[in-house]
C-alpha cells in the first residue's frame, strides 16, 4: 500500500473530525470540577486510574482543600487518606501538596495558563498540561494524548509505526489538525473510544468513520 501523503491525510482527518463534531460536538470532559486547580488536581489523579472513580473521591477532597493554599499546608497523609481508593495514593498525595506548594509559591495562588509552566508542576506530564490548557484555558497549546488518543490514532493510521510514544503521536496530530480543533479531539476521541473504537471488541461495523479508516474490521 503506498504511503499516504500529508495532504492526503490532512483531508481526511478534516473528514473525521467532521464527522466527530457532528456525533459528539466539542465533547465533554469527564471530570467533575469547577476551577483551574480543581480539573488539574482531578487529572493528576485520573494516572491509572478511571475517571469515575476520580469523580467519587474528589468532591471530598476539594471540600477539605478548595484552595491551592488549603492543599499547600496539607499533610501528604492527610491527604492519602481522602484518596486512598485510588490507584497509587500515596505518591499522588505527595505529588498534590508538592503541585499546590508549587502553584502559592512560584505563581501567586493561580494554576498557570501556559503549557511549559504547568509542566514544572510535580505529577504534571505533557498529558496532563495540554488537558488543562484545553479544558481549564480553552488556549489549546497542543493534544492530550491519552491511551484512547494513542490508540485511534494508529488505528485509523494517521499515526505510522515510528509513532511509538505520545509524544511523536501529538507531533504528527498537530500536523494534521488545524490549531482550532486540537481543542476537540481529546475529549471527542475520549468518547469514540469508549464507544466505538475500544481497545477489545471495537464495534468496527458499526463505526462512525469506519468508511475513513484504513483498519476498519482488523480489530474484531
Amino acid at each position: 500500500m503506498a504511503r499516504e501523503s500529508l495532504a492526503s491525510k490532512k483531508e481526511r482527518a478534516a473528514a473525521i473530525e467532521e464527522r466527530m463534531f457532528a456525533h459528539y460536538g466539542p465533547g465533554e470532559a469527564s471530570l467533575d470540577y469547577t476551577t483551574p486547580f480543581e480539573l488539574t488536581v482531578a487529572v493528576v489523579l485520573s494516572a491509572q486510574c478511571t475517571d469515575a472513580a476520580v469523580n467519587k473521591t474528589t468532591p471530598a477532597l476539594f471540600a477539605a482543600y478548595p484552595t491551592p493554599a488549603a492543599l499547600a499546608a496539607a499533610s501528604p497523609d492527610e491527604v492519602a487518606e481522602i484518596i486512598r481508593s485510588l490507584g497509587f495514593f500515596r505518591s499522588k498525595a505527595r505529588n498534590l501538596v508538592a503541585l499546590a506548594q508549587m502553584v502559592v509559591a512560584d505563581f501567586g495562588g493561580e494554576i498557570p495558563a501556559d503549557v511549559d509552566a504547568l509542566q514544572k508542576l510535580p505529577g504534571v506530564g505533557r498529558k496532563t498540561a495540554n488537558c488543562v490548557m484545553c479544558e481549564a484555558f480553552k488556549d489549546p497549546q497542543g493534544i492530550a494524548v491519552d491511551t484512547h488518543v494513542f490508540r485511534i490514532a494508529h488505528r485509523l493510521k494517521l499515526a505510522g509505526p515510528s509513532a511509538d510514544t505520545p509524544q511523536k503521536v501529538e507531533d504528527i496530530l498537530l500536523k494534521v489538525y488545524p490549531r482550532p480543533q486540537w481543542l476537540f479531539i481529546n475529549h471527542q476521541w475520549v468518547h469514540f473510544g469508549r464507544e466505538f473504537c475500544r481497545a477489545r471488541n471495537p464495534r468496527c461495523a458499526d463505526c462512525i468513520v469506519g468508511d475513513l479508516c484504513p483498519t476498519r474490521g482488523l480489530w474484531a
